[in-house]
């Protein structure tokens, strides 16, 4: 009798033991043999802004065409919100994430936390600094920097005065707007004045108020995106002056004032592409496809010409 009580408890024993090494469900990377089973979590940035609306748009248009279910966050700008939106959209249970990042650092932690679980995840315009990313969707931000200040070289020609309007700090697309900017800019153009107006258009206005008293003879600006430049417009405009803007986007309202002529260009993108193309890689990253760690959107200058 004892040797079968001690033969039941052995077992039990080592039946635990093996219990103890499988990882519970809620840690297992979800298989999903069909796409109409996915359901994918978008944190956008913020939603007060036509660009990542349309982005937005273009990732449920895509992922309505696949069947696929979609649960958007907006983050409106703040970085401790997003990283709890993700973290909530990982407790409800997602198969992929797909992030336009507030602050490219700091969504690290929650990229990471996906990471954990088998999420795969996709960033959108902005990149994360760290984690493991499925894909990056996002225009050349370099290259379209570069574009805007060789236009305003060929506008008003070496050694204008210029003012650079810059985005929400830690943000990649404002290091990467810049970066491209300056390396033509910083040869050929006098950068007199620069500062964060956070991408927002309210800002744009009161950063560029305060930039036109200390910098009254400024010939050009450089929005790092479309909402600060169409605020910049309204200062110039304010105080009597005409000024080159040039913006950085394409969106809609940009795109008006370029045909009306109050704004001179904009660095066109494709948010609604970039939305697509999003949901294509992390369609492909659940599926087990290979995906490319890049996957460029192309840009256009747009002018009234």
């Amino acid at each position: 009798m004892k040797k079968a009580t001690l033969s039941i408890i052995a077992f039990s024993f080592l039946l635990l033991q093996a219990c103890s090494l499988t990882p519970p469900d809620w840690a297992k990377p979800a298989e999903k043999k069909n796409l109409s089973d996915v359901k994918i979590g978008l944190s956008v940035s913020t939603l007060n802004n036509p660009f990542f609306v349309s982005l937005k748009n273009g990732v449920q248009h895509e992922a309505r065409a696949k069947g696929m279910e979609v649960i958007v966050v907006d983050a409106q700008n703040d970085t401790s919100k997003q990283i709890n939106d993700v973290e909530d959209l990982l407790q409800q249970g997602i198969d992929a994430l797909l992030v336009n990042p507030t602050d490219s650092s700091a969504i690290s932690t929650a990229v990471q936390s996906a990471n954990n679980l088998g999420v795969p995840v996709v960033t959108l315009d902005r990149s994360a600094e760290k984690g493991t990313v499925a894909t990056f969707v996002a225009s050349d931000n370099v290259k379209g920097g570069k574009m805007a200040a060789e236009y305003i070289v060929q506008q008003l020609g070496k050694g204008a005065k210029v003012a650079e309007l810059e985005g929400v700090p830690g943000a990649s697309a404002t290091r990467e707007r810049g970066s491209g900017f300056h390396q033509v800019a910083d040869a050929s153009l006098n950068v007199v004045a620069k500062q964060s107006a956070n991408f927002d258009r309210t800002k744009g206005l009161t950063v560029m108020e305060n930039i036109l008293q200390g910098n009254p003879d400024i010939q050009a600006v450089f929005a790092h995106n479309d909402e600060m430049a169409l605020g910049a417009i309204e200062a110039i405009e304010s105080a009597g002056k005409e000024i080159l803007v040039v913006g950085f986007d394409g969106n809609e309202d940009a795109l008006n004032a370029v045909k009306a002529g109050k704004l001179a260009a904009t660095v066109a993108q494709q948010p609604e592409a970039i939305g697509k193309a999003g949901v294509k890689a992390a369609a492909d990253a659940l599926q087990k496809k290979k995906t490319a760690a890049k996957i460029p959107v192309p840009l256009k200058l747009v002018t009234k010409e």
